[in-house]
């Protein structure tokens, strides 16, 4: 199982956690999805982890991945 950990903006509260939780589960080959509020850290771990489609989902969710 792969494992991604990405640090991303715009995340500020349990609502912000779950939207993003909601919007990436669907993805093909995510296994979880954990998010850290305060860190701003998003944990994902699957079989097969599309980094470049995760980063864009995340854009379009409003929470880019911080550089």
């Amino acid at each position: 199982m792969a494992t991604l950990e990405l640090k991303v903006q715009n995340v500020k509260c349990g609502g912000c956690a779950s939207s993003i939780q909601d919007g990436l589960r669907p993805l093909p080959g995510i296994d979880t999805v954990q998010v850290d509020v305060e860190t701003g850290t998003v944990r994902i771990e699957g079989d097969t982890l599309n980094q470049a489609g995760i980063n864009s989902r995340l854009s379009e969710l409003g929470y880019p991945v911080a550089n």
